[in-house]
């Protein structure tokens, strides 16, 4: 008889233990992503411009598609997806444009992002057609309309504050694509110091957040600029050595990034309820291209796909491409963008990570919180 009623009283505290990792697996209800290329899941495939990634050999890493392009800038998960499966999320955030972006699936979360997008308008016009923040925030308004419907509003406000988290990752495409592009924006250069230039960008930035903030949004983790005077093409282009980084990309970067920091903190202090976290991609990024062998890399300098100079860096990665046969020795995928085996290391510090790479604390507790 006793044996029996310990094991009911084992049995209902492994249902108990259980039931609460359930419940902590459970936690995020939905992911909220917006930004550029380094998240974009797939809205340009859905757009008329010149910056696409759904072509192989994009994608040829990434088990959910079994191995075929999807229009993510990388050969596996991005950043926003490794987060999303780590936090509990059963599926990956559908992005906005696509044609399943409708009923139960946006409770999981939506994907806003685009590639060549950026906090100003006028940035990516070299693409023609992206999706920039202003725009990405006015398509999160409309999925908070069909919230309200699928869960009534009360429901709805709760699980938009309490169970979502947003994610914002822009700011590069800027300085890549507008205020360092020697054609396009020799105007913008001559007009506006980079002082004015960054002031315009953390005043449209402070607005866009605001919104988000009315919007019921409560949790967010926003990325700063990363080292995007390293990045393959940025050496390529300037003949740069291994060990070499543009100078000037760098310096706006960490500019920006000061600026961004700054005003963070001031949205923390005024906006009730609200949480900011900041994540470092300057200092994770760096870390990387600086100590890549440490990680298990044999470059931090040279893209997997792509052709042009010495890092394969001018040309981005399409069916012409040369591809590395190592891909997850290379800490950038493209001329651009990070590999997975990067994003994975990238996004566990985001998780786990202490206040040198995200702070005030990190995505595990924001999602707890």
């Amino acid at each position: 008889m006793a044996f029996n009623k310990r094991f009911e009283i084992l049995a209902l505290l492994i249902l108990v233990v259980n039931n609460v990792a359930a419940q902590k697996k459970d936690g995020l209800g939905a992911s909220f992503i917006f930004g550029d290329s380094l998240v974009d899941a797939g809205n340009n495939n859905y757009l008329s411009t010149l910056s696409k990634a759904n072509i192989p050999p994009n994608g040829i890493d990434f088990k959910a598609s079994g191995g075929n392009p999807t229009g993510r800038y990388t050969n596996g998960r991005t950043i926003g997806d490794i987060v999303g499966e780590e936090l509990g999320q059963p599926n990956y955030a559908v992005p906005f444009l696509a044609p399943n972006a409708t009923g139960k699936a946006i409770l999981y979360g939506v994907n806003y992002a685009s590639g060549g997008g950026g906090i100003l308008n006028a940035t990516g016009r070299i693409f023609v057609n992206r999706i920039g923040l202003d725009i990405q925030v006015d398509y999160f308004s409309i999925t908070r309309k069909e919230i309200d419907k699928l869960l009534g509003e009360s429901k709805a406000k709760e699980y938009i504050m309490k169970k979502s988290i947003f994610s914002i990752t822009i700011g590069a495409n800027d300085f890549l694509n507008n205020y360092l592009l020697p054609v396009l924006s020799i105007g913008a250069r001559i007009s506006q110091s980079p002082d004015g230039f960054i002031d315009d960008m953390i005043t449209h930035f402070r607005a866009q957040l605001t919104r988000l903030y009315e919007l019921d949004a409560r949790k967010f983790v926003i990325g700063n600029v990363g080292p995007i005077g390293c990045i393959p093409y940025q050496k390529t282009i300037n003949q740069l050595n291994e060990d070499e980084c543009v100078d000037l990309a760098n310096k706006l970067a960490l500019q920006y990034n000061a600026r961004l920091k700054d005003l963070l903190a001031e949205l923390n202090d005024n906006l009730p309820g609200a949480t900011f976290v900041l994540a470092n991609v300057y200092e994770l990024v760096m870390e990387l291209i600086k100590n890549y062998d440490k990680y298990g890399f044999t470059t931090a300098s040279r893209a997997c796909c792509g052709n042009g100079g010495q890092f394969a860096g001018i040309i981005p990665c399409g069916p012409t491409s040369s591809m590395c046969t190592d891909r997850y020795k290379h800490v950038f995928w493209d001329p651009y963008h990070p590999s997975e085996a990067a994003n994975l290391i990238l996004a566990k510090q985001l998780l786990d990570g202490d206040t040198r790479y995200i702070s005030p604390i990190n995505l595990r507790q924001l999602r707890d919180l």
